[in-house]
């Protein structure tokens, strides 16, 4: 295919609380659950989204049972916060006020009660601080999650299922089969009507790969052929907006790098979701939340992540455990550890990254700011990192040229010591070649590169890889910045070709086509259902850390907040930061540089 269903496996008898929007705030940071229990992320997102739709259905069928039951205003507000939490909304003091099902003061009594209590914090709204978003603290989330695993062990229980099947029962269905397995695609009922066959436009990446090698069975799942053009990121880039000032689309199918949304959906280049398809068929929740929140722009779906990919640090495990070194967990230890096993003479270099000129190095720069807590612009400051959907804001200025990105600046400057000589032409692949072929001890990294080592069993890196977030600066937190792809309909495709564009899309992002990408190669899951399955989980434990990552709010896509500027500020710092590493300029200029042209760009390019 290239040019150079609905999920089966759940079924639950309650009601289901709203999709997530666009933000899940989890500020738990809980520890993993090993297995045999499936995937943190999966089960704890699953979980308690069951016990809400359960105690809501409940307790109102309890008041309506009794008559002269009187309303429990503690739960209806928890119930209501909660669900605001887990659906990514705003929740205010008149949202629970009005959920509570009591009259109004005692209401605000109540509610102050469980703010006393530790279990709601209040949340500066604006920079007046004025008004106030109400949140779940830390203590509520992991009395719920408890809660929630309560629940489902009494109703395992009482329906005499086996003691150890509570994790996989909801409220009278199995979660999952007696397999655990998600089952392979089935051929859709009827044959897609798409003249000329389904036309699709991708990254020329390793999963986008198997979805080529895959043409022929995904053919037959859909009744028709398919056409795959597969491109580099930058041009990708150019063909999809060259695409977008067409009359009519040449794809029904275009893949969308993650920092592009905002501007691919001002432009007018993808159609919302909504406007062709019910989103409630993707099973919203299923997804990763970071991967899904970075989906959206202005509110609304523009594709269905096809994948959600990390940059993690790869590390030998071996290496570290012969030196009697911890995993790293601070830009200081990465530093510390990279001059330990740095060693030319033996061919051997501490670590690799993107240090090639303009896109590449500009992707690394923001993410290593994002290492120090430094977003590229003034995003608003959320539990668990900052707000990066910036839809409908007029004030939104560069922030480059500050004392963070500074020490970004050096910790780059500082690495560049312990990087292989030919660092500053390495990009995306050529970070993990050599790593894969055991010349280096760390590398960064996107988990979709992870195939490079870990199906070649002749690598040295092969079953010796240990996964970790981004480390953390002195100021920061560790992190693992969302990359990859959605999948979305260009926004002037043929009006009859929208229906079965659609039917195709959900049929490729669905849990049973991602998991047949994994086990034909795929090292990405964006999907929670997909991550969690155990044959997945039998092929690589970086599904398992990436589930863990997700659960303790690590996943996030903020370092490249989808302002319809990125791209061009993403260049500019790839290019003013080269000359900094190349010692041409000193940091401080290089970021005064990239402050000045980054808001020129700003000024000038799509508002």
């Amino acid at each position: 295919m290239s040019d150079t269903a609905k999920p089966g496996n759940k079924t639950r008898n309650f009601r289901k609380p709203e999709a997530v929007k666009m933000a899940d705030v989890q500020n738990e940071r809980a520890t993993p659950v090993s297995a045999p229990r499936p995937g943190p992320g999966a089960a704890a997102q699953s979980d308690m989204q069951s016990v809400l739709g359960f105690l809501a259905a409940a307790s109102g069928e309890i008041e309506a049972a009794l008559e002269v039951g009187e309303p429990n205003p503690h739960l209806n507000i928890v119930l209501a916060l909660i669900g605001g939490h887990l659906s990514g909304k705003t929740v205010t003091a008149s949202n629970l006020v009005a959920a509570s099902g009591v009259p109004y003061a005692t209401a605000r009594r109540k509610l102050h009660e469980l703010i006393a209590a530790g279990l709601v914090e209040q949340r500066a709204r604006s920079r007046s601080g004025r008004s106030f978003s109400l949140h779940p603290t830390a203590r509520l989330l992991r009395n719920w999650r408890q809660l929630a695993e309560r629940i489902a062990r009494i109703a395992a229980d009482l329906s005499g299922a086996a003691p150890d099947a509570g994790r996989e029962y909801y409220f009278g269905a199995s979660y999952l089969p007696a397999s655990h397995s998600i089952t392979p695609p089935q051929v859709l009922p009827e044959p897609l009507q798409l003249p000329g066959g389904l036309r699709i436009l991708v990254h020329g990446d390793p999963t986008f790969m198997v979805m080529e090698n895959l043409k022929r069975q995904f053919e037959q799942i859909i009744g028709t052929s398919i056409s795959q053009r597969a491109f580099s990121i930058d041009r990708l880039r150019v063909e999809a907006l060259q695409n977008a000032s067409r009359r009519s689309s040449k794809y029904d199918i275009i893949a969308v790098d993650l920092p592009w949304l905002g501007e691919f959906a001002e432009k007018g280049a993808l159609m919302p979701l909504d406007a062709c398809l019910d989103t409630d068929r993707l099973d919203p929740p299923d997804f990763h939340t970071a991967g899904w929140m970075a989906a959206h722009w202005g509110g609304r779906p523009y594709g269905v992540p096809s994948q959600t990919t990390p940059e993690l640090l790869f590390y030998r495990k071996d290496w570290f455990a012969e030196a009697g070194l911890e995993p790293p967990l601070t830009t200081a230890t990465v530093i510390e550890a990279a001059r330990h096993f740095h060693n030319p003479s033996r061919g051997r270099y501490g670590i690799a990254w993107n240090a090639a000129r303009g896109t590449a190095l500009g992707h690394q720069f923001l993410m290593t700011c994002a290492d120090f807590g430094q977003p590229i612009v003034n995003l608003d400051p959320i539990a668990g990192g900052f707000a990066a959907d910036m839809a409908g804001r007029a004030d939104i200025v560069p922030t480059i040229d500050t004392p963070l990105a500074r020490d970004a600046c050096e910790y780059l400057l500082a690495l560049l010591e312990f990087s292989p000589p030919d660092i500053l032409s390495m990009s995306w692949y050529e970070r993990v070649r050599p790593y894969a072929a055991g010349k280096i001890a760390m590398a960064y990294g996107y988990t979709l590169l992870a195939p490079y080592f870990e199906r070649d069993k002749t690598s040295p890196a092969h079953g010796n890889t240990g996964y970790l977030p981004h480390p953390a600066g002195p100021r920061g937190r560790p992190v693992a910045p969302v990359g990859g792809y959605v999948l979305g309909i260009p926004g002037n495709l043929a009006p009859e070709r929208r229906a079965a564009a659609a039917e195709a899309l959900i049929a490729v992002t669905s849990p049973e086509a991602q998991k047949l990408f994994v086990l034909h190669g795929s090292r990405t899951a964006p999907r929670y259902s997909v991550g969690a399955d155990p044959e997945v989980r039998r092929i690589s434990s970086i599904f398992e850390a990436v589930d863990a990552m997700s659960l303790r709010d690590e996943l996030q896509f903020w370092p490249r907040p989808p302002i319809p500027q990125i791209s061009e500020i993403i260049e500019i710092c790839g290019q003013e930061i080269h000359d900094m590493l190349r010692g041409v300029i000193k940091p401080r200029e290089a970021l005064q540089k990239a402050q000045s042209r980054a808001e020129q760009v700003m000024k000038t390019s799509l508002p």
